[in-house]
């Protein structure tokens, strides 16, 4: 059920195909005549800054609990309550704790993962961990749920609600208008409505109409497939705290497959970015891979998404921010979005309470800016190396031989893992570090000798 604060916030506005109509200016001279011209640093007197978060995955779900939190009047419209996102679904350590996530949404804690070569060379990564760190493998459709309920529970206002558009982002002299279907009532089409906000925070998702209505520009994207397999109990055993990841041309050319452990199946897919179209070919090989390990599984559920490759070039816009994929927060080389979407939905509702003083006064894209700021500054490192090590160790199969050697090495395991897990660059000891060029750099020239001989057909 809708509060009575969200009731109310819809008396009085046109619903259904009024709102089409162009009637701009009298929505300004009403919003005028209400005390809703917009200044920043305005106080507001007899309400609190309202603010729509679009999208109910990670991102949007933890916005909407700092902003409730926070004391800001807030609404979370999610389409898709039950929403199953294509997603491997890892999470590292620090987000447990971060996020206050409680075991029960954890299906396994993997504290072991293989990685595997095109030549199916398996390499054990892991073994610098201790009894008390793990990755965490999750459900999307278990942690967003929880996510959202939790949020909910906090005060925001949960709509069963489809984005349609905004037509002014809050850059003119009035409220921002949220134009979406409401599914409230179980309706299959979905009844027209409006809503009067101050803030909108954009988190719905790769192909986000929020990022489409501020014009925040493209990026290229990869399209990650993924089949849930349920799979005999002996098998099961095998992978109850172990993850695979493959690398190889036929699994992806430029990225890479994996079998991540569920509560009582396992996830098995690959994701590409320059050859979209063979991705079902992509599949096929991903699972001929692992096919002896998971030989009489059953595929329960085959699920496809798009994967943003890199921030949007404007993710802020009037009084719009975007946050998580609609903004484009997934490293590359290791496809990473739930940690990122998570913590970038809380930094700007952060920004958003701190900017407005606890909901009671207006802010203009300035106050938004502050929290694009914060969050280059702290990430922009992280997707800048992560990206050049995808283009050095993804180009060819023996770039990717390369890769899964060097994952050998514990001093390699150990700063991934802590980088990994507690999100910070761990400072390394200067002789490893020497060590460890001198190693990368020697596994690169073994790397472009061979592919020069396959090339060449020498050894052939």
């Amino acid at each position: 059920m809708l509060s009575a604060k969200f009731q109310a916030s819809l008396s009085g506005i046109s619903l259904g195909p009024k709102l089409s109509e162009p009637k701009r200016s009298r929505t300004a001279m009403q919003a005028a005549s209400r005390g809703l011209v917009y200044a920043s640093g305005a106080p507001l007197t007899d309400r609190k800054l309202r603010v729509a978060v679009i999208g109910g995955g990670p991102a949007g779900a933890c916005a909407a609990e700092t902003l409730a939190k926070g004391g800001c009047e807030t609404y979370l419209i999610e389409r898709k309550m039950d929403n199953c996102k294509p997603c491997g679904g890892a999470i590292p350590l620090c987000m447990v704790g971060e996020f206050d996530l409680p075991e029960e949404i954890i299906d396994r804690k993997v504290t072991k993962m293989k990685m595997i070569s095109p030549s199916n060379r398996a390499v054990d990564v892991g073994q610098t961990l201790n009894d008390k760190e793990y990755i965490g493998m999750c459900r999307r459709e278990v942690m967003d749920d929880f996510l959202r309920k939790r949020a909910n529970s906090l005060g925001a206002n949960l709509v069963n609600g489809l984005f349609m558009k905004i037509e002014d982002p809050g850059q003119g002299n009035g409220p921002i208008l949220v134009q979406y279907n409401d599914y409230e009532e179980e309706s299959k089409t979905g009844v027209p409505k409006t809503l009067e906000v101050d803030v909108v925070i954009g988190a719905d998702g790769a192909n986000s109409r929020v990022a489409k209505c501020i014009d925040a520009g493209e990026y290229d994207y990869a399209i990650a497939f993924q089949e849930r397999i349920k799979i005999p109990d002996e098998k099961m055993e095998y992978y109850k705290d172990l993850a695979e990841m493959y690398v190889g041309d036929d699994v992806s050319p430029d990225f890479y497959g994996w079998v991540f452990p569920k509560y009582d199946h396992v996830a098995v897919g690959t994701g590409t970015v320059v050859n979209k179209t063979a991705i079902k070919q992509y599949q096929t090989a991903m699972r001929n891979r692992a096919e002896e390990k998971c030989e009489g599984g059953k595929i329960i559920r085959v699920e496809a998404h798009p994967i943003p490759e890199h921030p949007r070039p404007n993710r802020v816009k009037g009084r719009v921010a975007l946050v998580g994929d609609a903004a484009g927060y997934v490293t590359k080389c290791s496809g990473e979005g739930i940690y990122f979407a998570a913590k970038s939905g809380r930094m700007a509702a952060e920004a958003v309470v701190e900017q407005s003083m606890n909901g009671t006064k207006e802010i203009d894209e300035s106050d938004l800016r502050v929290y694009l700021d914060k969050w280059d500054r702290k990430y922009w490192a992280t997707y800048k190396v992560l990206d050049i090590l995808q283009k050095v160790f993804y180009r060819s199969n023996p770039a990717r031989e390369a890769f899964v050697e060097m994952c050998a090495d514990e001093y390699v395991q150990k700063m991934t893992f802590d980088s990994y897990l507690y999100k910070t660059v761990v400072p390394g000891n200067p002789l490893d570090d020497a060590k460890l060029l001198a190693n990368t750099v020697a596994s690169l020239v073994r790397s472009n000798a061979l592919r020069i001989a396959s090339k060449s057909g020498i050894g052939a």
